[in-house]
């Protein structure tokens, strides 16, 4: 960092006084984007951060770098290192910016020790996204800072222009964002350099830009601030545990105590009551897989107003490894090939996943064509970071549309495809009256459309597929019935 000149000095100064003046209302640290703080644009926010990055957004063996934010050198590191989530919503459509200013430790006038960096994340992305390394940041910088500066829009120290990041530039400013009413941005706040004492160091964070300059009340919604307990939130079976703080309310400091309550369903009953833990009860540890819907009611102690409750409450979603339910038959051979059929993939849970088969691209639709008879393979991936599974094996029972039993060598008799891979299967065929024309088995090369050595006419004719499947351990009797033709 510079040293400060003595214009600089005046400014710290007043940005001391404004740390006393805000105090009383400064913003609590996340270092978890799941549980990010939510901010608007009506004053500047003042935190600090102590070293480490407390949570693991980014998986440190798999994600090594995220736009421009990259894993240390030191192997055990992790992109994030000391760092600060905080999630915005756009109140109004125009341009949005942010200053990231690092103070001097204990407002004093030295010269401040950490260098910031950051990544934005949006519009209207998921964590789960973003600690995938799904989702990219659309601005970045990690850049070495030679001002006490580094944001979004105009360095307000030496009047550098943001500009696309370009590493190596100095440039540490990115361009403005231009953002649309209602859209959701996340903002990750990197400390580079520590002070290597295990302090924590300060920063302001301040909003700007035109929509900002006209009405710094409305450019970012400020009720999304309200919702004190965040945005709703995503995990994974066995990650840390999620920390809920009421500290963060309208009540400010005036917290006296504070209720929690859960709606495991969330069908709107409230199942338990939760004890709350710190001061006032006003954090409430979440393990996994605890999922439900998380209440807070606040009584104030000054009694006016006497409450402060958050209604709406944050649902908080574990989910576990992928884990296929089924795979359904939706049409077989509706043309003449015999080869194509359209399946659905179902699986237990309500994440998002996608789906491949065969080796063949991930997809989001659970719903295939064109998929052969036979042995397939099939794997299904949590796109909230969840789990991805081995290759599923699974088998799709074909039957041709119609036969030809003319002696030309094609489609000369008819058979259920794959019926040697099925347990104690067998087929029954039947014309449209009902009588029982022929049975097969895994034995039998097929039926040739005679009946006691008589060719049988051209028309539709039924069949019955019956077989066992294991189903947990438990043999399930399975059957389907359905019809082809008879060509000649």
């Amino acid at each position: 960092m510079l040293a400060p000149q003595p214009m600089r000095l005046l400014y710290l100064t007043i940005i001391c006084f404004l740390f006393l003046l805000f105090n009383a209302n400064a913003q609590q640290n996340s270092a978890d984007c799941r549980t990010a703080i939510p901010v608007c644009a009506d004053a500047p926010i003042f935190s600090e951060a102590d070293g480490g990055g407390d949570i693991d957004d980014f998986d440190p063996d798999v994600v090594r770098e995220s736009g421009c934010l990259e894993k240390g050198s030191i192997s055990s590191a992790n992109i994030e290192n000391n760092t600060s989530w905080y999630v915005f919503r756009a109140g109004t459509g125009g341009q949005v910016g942010f200053d990231i200013e690092s103070l001097a430790i204990g407002g004093g006038t030295g010269t401040p020790t950490a260098e910031w960096d950051f990544a934005v994340y949006g519009p209207d992305v998921d964590c789960g996204d973003i600690g995938s390394g799904v989702a990219q940041p659309i601005r970045c910088n990690y850049e070495v800072n030679t001002t006490n500066f580094t944001g979004v829009g105009v360095n307000p120290e030496n009047g550098q222009e943001g500009a696309p990041f370009l590493t190596g530039s100095q440039n540490t400013y990115d361009e403005w964002l231009d953002v649309q009413p209602g859209e959701i941005y996340y903002i990750l706040i990197n400390n580079f350099n520590t002070n290597f004492d295990g302090d924590p160091e300060p920063y302001s964070l301040t909003f700007t830009g035109s929509s900002v300059e006209a009405d710094q009340n409305t450019a970012l919604d400020c009720t999304l601030r309200d919702e004190f307990l965040g945005l709703d939130i995503v995990a994974c079976e066995g990650d840390p545990d999620i920390t809920l703080s009421a500290l963060n309310s309208p009540a400010g400091s005036d917290i006296g105590s504070v209720e929690w309550t859960v709606d495991y369903e969330d069908d709107g009953v409230v199942d338990a009551t939760l004890p709350g833990s710190g001061d006032f009860g006003a954090e409430l540890v979440v393990a996994s897989p605890n999922s439900g819907r998380y209440f807070a009611v606040i009584t104030t102690a000054s009694g006016t107003p006497p409450t402060v409750a958050d209604d709406g409450g944050v649902l908080i979603t574990f989910h576990g490894e992928p884990v296929l339910d089924r795979v359904e038959i939706l049409e077989t051979n509706l043309s003449a090939d015999p080869d194509k059929n359209n399946i659905e993939i179902f699986v237990v849970g309500n994440s998002k996943y996608e789906f491949a088969i065969n080796g063949g691209e991930f997809q989001d639709d659970p719903i295939f064509t064109d998929i052969p008879p036979g042995l397939n393979t099939l794997i299904i991936n949590d796109k909230n970071g969840c789990g991805i599974t081995e290759p599923i094996d699974f088998f799709i029972i074909g039957y041709p549309k119609f036969f030809t039993p003319n002696s030309d060598g094609f489609h000369d008799s008819w058979n259920v495809l794959g019926i040697d891979r099925l347990t104690d299967a067998r087929v029954f065929i039947f014309d449209r009256y009902g009588k029982l024309l022929k049975q097969l088995d895994a034995n039998t090369i097929g039926w040739d459309g005679t009946y006691n050595g008589r060719q049988l006419p051209s028309t539709d004719y039924w069949f019955r597929l019956e077989y066992a499947e294991d189903e947990n351990g438990l043999i399930v009797a399975k059957n389907r019935k359905t019809h082809f033709t008879l060509k000649r």
